[in-house]
């Protein structure tokens, strides 16, 4: 909710630096005056769905602007809390969470290996975990925004993770954070470069799963769309798959023979995988007979506290 738009900051500014603070307040007073009632009835639509009165406020540096919406709000009778510093202040704390040293597990293997799967079970057994792909509303392949909501901002990401890992550093301390192996980028999200010089070095469990077993989780998954986003996908990444292959693969997808469009496109990934790899050499190599994520998830952790007992 803009309390001033773009001509009258520059007024409002303007009066600040040649003038004075209280010209500039005054004239900031007569634009503010018109916009009250508005205000208070935006608020008041927003809240209607729920029982909270409280209304977060925040400004870009935490100044006038959100001290005078706080002031009209706590007036008509919300409970108002402003944020200090404002978003400018909050960024920099964000930032900041990027910057402290975390115990990182990087949970790895190829395409269709069910790792996000196993890291919320994981989280179900109570072990910290961050879902990469979750935040960024994508599964990072020419395929990973379909079924999922639109992509957050970049800035957006950023804030949620850097919510997420201050949460578990403060209910886990000491205690490894799972994460899923990603590149740096997710779609159209990129992770915060200091972060992911973390991600890097952490230690890295590493699945291997049969390729057939890994293929009829990719099809169920994903054999479910219509065949125009698929082949639209298949598209995308046309010029590293090759002509001949994307030819293929469109065919079989045209032909309803899903298992064979996604074998070419499973061989494709398993060696974009092997030479995109960057994380440390593995901590932990796993072989696992099939899918089964929660099955594969006590199993990783009975191979971790065997690893530690030896």
């Amino acid at each position: 909710m803009p309390l001033f738009d773009d001509e009258e900051r520059r007024i409002v500014g303007t009066a600040y630096k040649q003038q004075s603070r209280e010209e500039a307040i005054k004239i900031g007073l007569d634009y503010f005056g018109s916009k009250m009632r508005p205000m208070v009835v935006t608020v008041e639509e927003r809240l209607k769905s729920g029982t909270s009165k409280v209304v977060l406020v925040h400004c870009w540096r935490g100044g006038m602007r959100s001290s005078a919406v706080a002031w009209l709000l706590d007036l008509y009778g919300f409970e108002v809390m402003v944020l200090d510093g404002g978003y400018k202040n909050y960024r920099r704390w964000v930032l900041e969470r990027f910057a402290l040293s975390y115990s990182i597990r990087i949970l790895g293997g190829f395409t269709g290996s069910g790792k996000t799967e196993i890291l919320h079970k994981l989280r179900q057994l109570g072990h910290p975990v961050i879902d990469l792909e979750g935040l960024a509303h994508h599964k990072g392949s020419s395929f990973g925004a379909l079924g999922q909501p639109t992509q957050p901002g970049n800035e957006m990401f950023e804030n949620q993770l850097a919510m997420e890992l201050d949460r578990y550093n403060k209910l886990f301390p000491g205690q490894p954070i799972w994460l899923e192996s990603e590149s740096s980028r997710i779609g159209c999200i990129n992770i915060n470069h200091v972060f992911f010089q973390q991600m890097k070095s952490g230690d890295y469990i590493r699945l291997m799963i049969p390729r057939e077993e890994r293929l009829k989780k990719i099809v169920t998954e994903y054999g479910s769309f219509d065949k125009d986003t698929l082949i639209a996908a298949v598209i995308r990444i046309k010029k590293r798959l090759g002509g001949l292959e994307t030819q293929n693969t469109i065919n079989y997808i045209h032909q309803g023979d899903f298992s064979s469009a996604f074998e070419i496109l499973l061989a494709y990934y398993d060696r974009f995988y092997e030479k995109s790899e960057i994380f440390n050499p593995p901590t932990l190599s796993i072989e696992l007979p099939d899918t089964n994520a929660a099955a594969n998830a006590n199993n990783i952790l009975e191979a971790l506290e065997l690893k530690k007992d030896i």
